[in-house]
């Protein structure tokens, strides 16, 4: 008998983060694009891994819902705050409400949602995250609760492995010997607990995207960082066979660039037409 919960053809699983509302107009029509781009592919599930907002203001957090609505109405968007969500009006409560680790059930995916943000996060210079004892638990007890035969997922905001520096403040904070753009202090202890439990770890917090298979043995685990979607005009999407297969690596989902730049860059090259005034 067909399981009910499983999906009759390969679903797919996308990942963004650090959208940055508020940053800039350009951010912003950035975003507006990614969703529409979304949509327009028809995946099933988007998981956004934190720092959906710039400076953690309650307008930008409104935004951010007006523009992804129809994502967030349809149960297709599932987000995890960031610690520039934890700036200014702090928006962090009204992005993932109640306890830290929380878990989302999609056909064929198990996604279990982790807060890796702390009150150290209302400050700017303080962007690093935390986990202690009890998050692991919770972690530990949602994966013993994930059904067989689905894909399991952990979704967080921060790196849980060492990553390079991606410019000057980042060198000079490691240089100095500051904690603030270190990986999570417990990231290899959570790599451990979930070992053979868990498919993907999912994160952002750096902007540029990056990639890691762990573990080939009994069961590969790979980590992910999505870098800053809003930035990188692309997104990454993995299918899966709805029982707990990954197939194949991810593919990039690239965002239709916006038409004024695609025309300035080849319009008179490429003898494309100018657009009409509307």
């Amino acid at each position: 008998m067909k399981h009910p919960s499983r999906p009759a053809v390969p679903a797919r699983l996308a990942h963004i983060s650090d959208l940055h509302f508020g940053r800039s107009a350009e951010t912003n029509a950035n975003a507006g694009r990614l969703c529409a781009a979304l949509i327009e592919s028809g995946v099933e599930t988007i998981v956004a891994t934190g720092d959906i907002t710039h400076r953690g203001l309650g307008r930008e957090l409104a935004l951010f819902q007006s523009t992804f609505a129809p994502l967030l109405s349809a149960g297709r968007l599932i987000v995890i705050p960031g610690n520039h969500d934890c700036l200014g009006d702090d928006v962090s409560r009204d992005l993932m409400d109640g306890p830290r680790v929380q878990t989302a059930t999609r056909p064929g995916v198990t996604i279990v949602r982790v807060d890796s943000t702390a009150a150290h996060n209302r400050s700017w210079i303080n962007g690093h995250g935390s986990l202690d004892d009890a998050d692991l638990d919770a972690i530990d007890a949602a994966l013993d609760a994930a059904p067989a035969g689905c894909l399991v997922v952990i979704a967080l905001h921060h790196h849980v492995l060492p990553m390079p520096d991606e410019h000057a403040m980042e060198r000079l904070s490691s240089w100095l010997g500051f904690g603030f753009t270190s990986e999570l202090a417990r990231g290899r202890d959570l790599l451990t607990r979930v070992r053979g439990r868990c498919d993907l770890v999912l994160h952002g917090h750096r902007h540029v995207p990056r990639g890691a298979r762990l573990f080939c043995a009994p069961r590969p685990m790979y980590v992910f960082n999505a870098g800053s979607s809003t930035e990188l005009g692309r997104v990454r999407v993995f299918a899966h066979d709805g029982a707990g297969a990954l197939l194949g690596g991810p593919l990039w989902l690239d965002v239709p660039a916006p038409w004024d730049t695609v025309a300035e860059a080849f319009g008179a090259e490429a003898g494309l037409p100018t657009p009409l005034a509307v």
